[in-house]
C-alpha cells in the first residue's frame, strides 16, 4: 500500500506560480516536480475556488482552538449542573 504523498502549501503556491509562466506547461511542471498534471489541475481549482485561504492543511488552528473551547464548555456545564442540584439539596433541607 502506497502512502498519499503531502505537499506543503507554499510548495503547490509555488507550483502553481511556475506553471502560470509563459512557455511554461502544466505537464513540463508536473514533470519536473514529480507529481501528475491532474493534481495541478486539482491544485489550480482549489486556488481560484478559495483564493488565499487554499491550501489550509490539516488541522488548522481554529480547529484546534474550537475543540478546546468545546471541551472547556462540556466541563463547565458539568459544574453549573453540579451547582445547581447542590443548591437544590441544601435548599431542601434548611426547610
Amino acid at each position: 500500500m502506497t502512502r498519499k504523498k503531502r505537499y506543503s502549501a507554499e510548495f503547490k503556491r509555488e507550483a502553481l506560480r511556475r506553471a502560470n509562466e509563459n512557455g511554461v506547461t502544466d505537464t513540463l511542471v508536473a514533470e519536473e516536480l514529480g507529481f501528475s498534471t491532474r493534481q495541478l489541475r486539482r491544485w489550480r481549482d482549489e486556488a481560484k475556488k478559495d483564493g488565499e485561504n487554499a491550501f489550509p492543511g490539516h488541522g488548522n488552528a481554529r480547529d484546534k482552538e474550537m475543540m478546546l473551547l468545546k471541551r472547556k464548555l462540556a466541563k463547565v456545564e458539568q459544574e453549573r449542573d453540579f451547582l445547581k442540584e447542590a443548591a437544590a439539596y441544601f435548599a431542601r433541607e434548611s426547610k
